[in-house]
Order: C-alpha cells, then sequence, then structure tokens
C-alpha cells in the first residue's frame, strides 16, 4: 500500500520534505479490530508537533495522521459493531487502558496508558490502517468523507474547548488562531447559539475576513482590543503571545482554554510580560484542553451532522502532504486541509 512515512524529527520548511513516500504492507486486523480503506485523512497542527519532536513519536518510522475516514474492508474476530462496507472513522484517541481512576469516570483522554493515532500507532497517511473497533467511529450519512475528516480532531477538540468554557445560549466568546477548529467553532456557536457573539484574534487578514463572512461579531490582530470585555476565549496557536493577550480581553472571573498540545519554546520570553494586575487579577482562570475523548468525537459528528455543519476544505494528493504541512505551517489559508487518499 502507497503511505507516506515520518523517518526522522526535523523541520517543516522552505524545501524540506520531513515525510517520504514508501510501500508498505497491509496490515492485518487482530482480534476486536477492523480494517480500514482509508478515503482521506484530515491534516492537523499537531502533525507538526510531531515532525518538530515537541510530541515526538515513540517510535520512528511511524505513519502520521489521526483524522482518516475510509470503509471497513475486514473486521477481526470479536467485531460486532461494524461489518465490510461500513464507513468509519478515526481520531486522535487510538487507544486507553478503560481501568484506570480517570478512564472510569469518562476521563479517557487524560488516561496514562492514551495512545494517539499516527503518533503511537501508524495512522491516516496510507491507503489502510488498523484501529480497534471499540476506538473507531460511525460516520452520520449526512457528512461527505472530507467533510467528516476535519470534525474528528480539529471539530472534536473544538467541541471539548468549548464545553469547557461553560457557556451557554449567550455570552462573549473569543477565539484566538481561525484555523480548522477556530472556524468549526464558530460554525457551530452560530448555528446553536445564535446570541453569543463571536471575536475573532487572527494574524492573518484573509482568515479574519473568512471569520467576519461566517458571521463573527468582529475580528482583530492578535495585540487588538475587542470592543468589549470577553466571557471566555479559546486559543488554538502554538505560541505564548496570545495567551498574555487574550488574558488582558478577558472580563473579571472570565476563562481561558488553551487548545493546544505544545507551545514554541522560542516565544517563552513573552511570559516575561505577563503582569499579574493586569493579567491575572479578578479570578481569571487557565485551564488547558488534553486530548479527546470518544465522546467528544461522537457527539460532535452528530451535532455537526444535525446542524448542516460543514468545514470549509481543500484537498490535497497523497503525495503532496508535504506541501500541504508547509501550507498549514505557514498559515493564512482558511478553512482545513485534507489528503485525498484513494
Amino acid at each position: 500500500m502507497r503511505a507516506m512515512l515520518l523517518r526522522r524529527i526535523g523541520p517543516v520548511a522552505g524545501d524540506s520534505q520531513p515525510l517520504e513516500p514508501a510501500d508498505l504492507p497491509i496490515p492485518e486486523p487482530r482480534p476486536g479490530e477492523i480494517l480500514l480503506q482509508v478515503t482521506v485523512c484530515g491534516i492537523c497542527h499537531t502533525e507538526l508537533d510531531e515532525i518538530k519532536g515537541r510530541t515526538p513519536p515513540p517510535r520512528l518510522p511511524v505513519v502520521p495522521g489521526h483524522q482518516a475516514v475510509g470503509r471497513v474492508q475486514r473486521v477481526g474476530e470479536c467485531v460486532t459493531a461494524f461489518r465490510e462496507g461500513d464507513r468509519a472513522g478515526v481520531a486522535w484517541i487510538y487507544h486507553a487502558c478503560g481501568q484506570c481512576a480517570q478512564c472510569a469516570v469518562g476521563d479517557e483522554n487524560l488516561c496514562p496508558d492514551f495512545c494517539a493515532t499516527g503518533r503511537d500507532a501508524d495512522g491516516g497517511y496510507a491507503e489502510f490502517m488498523t484501529v480497534s473497533a471499540d476506538f473507531a467511529h460511525p460516520i452520520p450519512l449526512e457528512l461527505e468523507d472530507a467533510e467528516a475528516a476535519p470534525l474528528l480532531c480539529a471539530g472534536a477538540i473544538g467541541y471539548r474547548s468549548l464545553r469547557l468554557t461553560q457557556l451557554t445560549g449567550e455570552g462573549r466568546l473569543g477565539l484566538t488562531g481561525f484555523g480548522a477548529s477556530g472556524h468549526l467553532v464558530l460554525k457551530l456557536v452560530r448555528s446553536r447559539w445564535p446570541a453569543v457573539r463571536v471575536h475573532v484574534f487572527s494574524r492573518s487578514h484573509a482568515e479574519r475576513e473568512f471569520a467576519r463572512q461566517l458571521g463573527a461579531t468582529w475580528a482583530g490582530e492578535i495585540s487588538e482590543s475587542p470592543p468589549e470585555p470577553l466571557d471566555a476565549i479559546i486559543d488554538t496557536t502554538p505560541a505564548w503571545k496570545p495567551v498574555v493577550e487574550a488574558l488582558r480581553h478577558l472580563r473579571p472571573g472570565g476563562q481561558l482554554i488553551i487548545n493546544a498540545i505544545r507551545k514554541e519554546d522560542a516565544d517563552q520570553s513573552e511570559l516575561l510580560r505577563l503582569r499579574y494586575p493586569e493579567h491575572l487579577w479578578m479570578e481569571k482562570e487557565i485551564k488547558s484542553v488534553a486530548n479527546v475523548t470518544r465522546r467528544d468525537v461522537r457527539e460532535f459528528l452528530c451535532l455537526a451532522a444535525q446542524a448542516g455543519l460543514r468545514p470549509d476544505v481543500r484537498e490535497y494528493p497523497l503525495a503532496d502532504a508535504n506541501q500541504a504541512l508547509l501550507a498549514l505551517k505557514r498559515g493564512g489559508q482558511p478553512g482545513a486541509k485534507v489528503l485525498r487518499i484513494a
């Protein structure tokens, strides 16, 4: 089968080609697993974190990709939830133990044995992959494959972040960074809670204009002040400066939800600008988002299908995975990026 392999940790810049094309054997599903023929796989900033070594795979080489959608080709022994021909998706959560204290209360995203698709196990930048049937997700009929792929991570992690803000039918929400996850959160809020006023912070003029087109109340630069204090802000950037700026824009008691697997080391100097009276005084809260649960993925897929929520998608062929990753790193292109595998 065709695949793109990560063989070494390194930069994503210029003419670098961090992923290499490879011809690999088709994997065999073990008991409890399904074999998925991948049709599309979303591209995520987490892949950049893996390649650069900020969240390195425990072994190399590995096939990246954790927003995979395809059709079940074979089922292993004891699988009853899927049949051959069914559509299924695979998200960042590839496995959790199911027995620890965190798993027992539904916080499987915090499981000490959490395994990630495309990092701890081969992912969807390939024509075939295997996954436990318990960690595969049925794809609603209303969603096309390329529409469903970004919902598995960008959408699900955005949904989890939104739930953590505890906003309901009204309020003032900020979104710092406006890539795949941010634009899906905005679409969801506009669909479910039209009274919520959404303010978008982005360094990209194209992304700010895109946010306005999708119904943002206001859109400005990272360092600009919104027209009103915000109840909650979701940060999806890899940098520290937006964190400090966001704290300044919160109302007393407001929440900053940091939805980023890592922050750039080069920007740690921005933390020196953190001033307690301006940024943290008045009981402001900071909360990080770690991974997703199966509940996050399945609830969001259903919400998206019911609400007619569709991501804006730009497709690339599998062979152009390196170019797609570089475009993601550079930013400025609205929407989500998806590899077309088959």
